[in-house]
């Protein structure tokens, strides 16, 4: 154990939901987001000299992106994340006592071997441990009294290469004390498979909500520089998609960098880079294919970690996302030709951060990988401000980040709390003209000051909890 590591256990565990409603359908994958319930969690904790206090987290139940079993329902993509977060907190729990790392790292096997006894696969698991470590997390800094960002420097939390043995011999304690959290960082707007490219394709359809509505409206409104571009697995249906897109970031945003995401639509690599040439002989694509930093998971999850990938990765980065299941992913992907992983806090908190210093490791050698920050569901408050945190720890100088864009600010939330919210964070939030508070991206950029600060894991805040449900999550558990 490192010396400064703080030794606690977690005694309880209280689960709330609330519902979200999109303000425009999203289309990843095989699925149009509509709506979802968003799942809170409160965890107490109890550290070895017997002092008490309590740590939240909080994430959007996201259907067909954990598991995209055509037989399953959203209702049944609801409930298997929510049974994660039953197995995660039982095994958790049953750790005792142990620094905050050393409870993921002693409950990891047990709540996996359970998850997939139930047909949970590794990514569903990953979600219910990922909402109570971050809690667990958030528990720890509020009792120090101090912002994440000091307990990853000085390593309070414990973390060790028990997950990772790949990371043996690495100076870890040396790499987490150069973690932090940066002043700002560079909003990566998502187009996704239906979004309205220009103003023109709305016309008869719009919500005049005050809100941007399209691609044009969305760089006019925010300044983003960082794209993230969507792909359906159809190549000539993708091509001039991305034609129609570039035409709009060619003209509008200047000296744009994108990401290309294939969400697992093409079956191999073989297909994939049938794509990559035909977007290099197509002159309309000329600077957009330039502008590509990498190409997050593009091949199905049944196959993406079979067959190598090297012919792709030798002309872009090659990330894994839905494949990145545990903590044993990674090099396993590299030795496939993989050079790249994204950080989700829905996929874990010290996941990402493991990732990280493999980044630096494997770099060392003189290879080139990249870690990339996703996950555009998360909404104002709690979720977002705890992802940007662990996005920024990571390094990462631009997220993916959309729950603004579909969703219309706090939804769902009591004025009281986002209130609340904006007079902690006016730098990260503002009030729109509806009344609603709004993350805040000005010139593509949102500013961190106020949640790097903040005592916790992004906020000292608390949710209103009377405005929500229990949740079913724990009941019985």
């Amino acid at each position: 154990m490192t010396p400064d590591a703080i030794r606690l256990r977690l005694i309880d565990v209280r689960a709330y939901e609330r519902p979200v409603t999109l303000r425009l359908p999203f289309r990843f994958g095989v699925v149009t987001l509509r709506e979802a319930p968003q799942l809170f969690v409160r965890a107490r904790v109890r550290t070895a000299e017997g002092r008490e206090g309590e740590g939240i987290a909080a994430e959007l139940l996201v259907p067909k992106w954990f598991d995209k079993s055509p037989g399953l329902s959203n209702d049944d993509n609801f409930d298997q994340l929510r049974r994660s977060l039953a197995s995660a907190q039982r095994h958790a729990i049953a750790v005792g006592d142990d620094t905050a790392f050393g409870i993921t790292a002693a409950a990891n096997a047990g709540h996996r071997a359970l998850c997939a006894k139930a047909g949970l696969n590794g990514l569903v698991a990953s979600f219910g441990q990922a909402l109570i470590e971050r809690a667990i997390i958030d528990a720890l800094g509020r009792l120090e009294g101090v912002p994440v960002g000091e307990l990853v420097r000085a390593n309070r939390l414990g973390i060790t290469s028990a997950l990772t043995p790949d990371l043996d011999g690495f100076a870890l304690d040396r790499f987490l004390a150069t973690r932090k959290v940066a002043a700002s960082i560079a909003a990566r707007h998502t187009v996704g498979l239906v979004d309205a490219i220009t103003r023109a394709e709305t016309v008869g359809k719009r919500l005049d909500d005050g809100l941007p509505e399209s691609l044009e409206e969305v760089i006019a409104a925010y300044g983003h520089r960082y794209f993230k571009l969507k792909v359906g697995g159809e190549i000539e249906e993708d091509i001039e998609r991305l034609a129609a897109i570039a035409a709009v970031l060619d003209r509008d945003a200047g000296a744009y960098k994108a990401t290309l995401d294939g969400n697992e639509q093409y079956e191999n690599v073989d297909a994939v880079m049938t794509l990559w040439r035909r977007m290099g002989e197509d002159a309309r694509l000329g600077k957009l294919k330039a502008s590509l930093l990498l190409i997050e998971q593009p091949i199905t999850r049944a196959e993406a970690l079979s067959k190598p990938v090297h012919p792709l990765a030798r002309d872009i980065a090659v990330e894994i996302d839905e494949s990145d299941s545990d903590f044993d992913v990674f090099p396993r992907a590299r030795a496939l030709g993989y050079t790249g992983i994204s950080s989700k806090s829905c996929k874990g908190f010290y996941r990402a951060l493991l990732n990280s210093a493999r980044v630096a490791h494997y770099g060392a050698d003189g290879g080139h990988y990249v870690m990339s920050a996703e996950d555009l569901t998360t909404q104002g408050g709690v979720a977002v401000q705890q992802d940007l945190t662990l996005a920024s720890l990571v390094g990462a100088t631009h997220v993916e980040r959309n729950g603004h864009h579909y969703v219309d600010g706090m939804a769902g939330a009591p004025q009281a709390e986002q209130d609340a919210f904006l007079a902690a964070h006016g730098d990260l939030y503002a009030r729109a003209a509806n009344g609603r508070v709004r993350l805040s991206i000005k010139d593509g950029d949102i500013a961190l000051g106020s949640i790097a600060r903040a005592h916790g894991l992004g906020t000292a805040l608390q949710p209103d909890w009377s405005a929500m449900r229990p949740s079913a999550a724990l009941a019985g558990a």
